[in-house]
């Protein structure tokens, strides 16, 4: 997949500058695509060179004219056309998982260090999704919002970007339990 299916997809939920898709996709995107600003900003203007969005200017004053894009029909097409493919299975590639590989001819210490760091950026991630959850459910119980929301993708991906982040601190916690106790 490239990040200009995950673009499209953001742009769903309406009309949105470069700057904002940023921070949309950084809570929202992000929990199963990631991509830098200037990376974000090149894929929109090649959509709009493609005709698959569309970019208007906005005159501001005391500030920098700013540019919202919206999807256009030919864009709601390819990401018909996108969900119709099979996807391509998940491979992880995480340097992590190298270092905990090598774990017994390196140094511990520092791969325990790596592991616990992974942690704490485990529960900041689910801090920042349960607040996501809890701003997309606004007081509703899950079952009403999924029966009421115009659109539940966001949501599901959300769930699955929280599932995520339990099973790292699951992995994390047992895998420093068998480091320490090894030694």
């Amino acid at each position: 997949m490239s990040l200009r299916y995950a673009v499209l997809a953001a742009l769903l939920d309406g009309e949105a500058s470069g700057y904002d898709l940023a921070k949309a996709f950084d809570a929202s995107v992000g929990n199963f695509w990631a991509a830098t600003p200037q990376q974000l900003y090149r894929e929109l203007d090649r959509l709009a060179a493609d005709g698959l969005i569309a970019a208007r200017v906005v005159q501001q004053e005391r500030r920098p004219n700013k540019r919202m894009f919206t999807l256009t029909g030919t864009g709601r097409d390819a990401l018909r056309a996108f969900t119709a493919e099979p996807a391509r299975p998940t491979a992880i590639r995480d340097e992590l998982m190298v270092k905990v590989q090598a774990a017994d001819a390196g140094d511990t210490a520092a791969v325990r260090a790596a592991v616990e760091a992974r942690m704490e950026a485990a529960r900041a991630k689910l801090a920042r999704y349960d607040r996501t959850r809890a701003r997309l459910l606004d007081g509703r119980d899950e079952a009403a919002y999924l029966r009421e929301a115009e659109r539940v993708g966001p949501y599901l991906t959300l769930m699955r970007g929280r599932a995520f982040e339990q099973e790292n601190l699951r992995w994390c916690e047992r895998t420093l339990e068998v480091l320490s106790s090894r030694g």
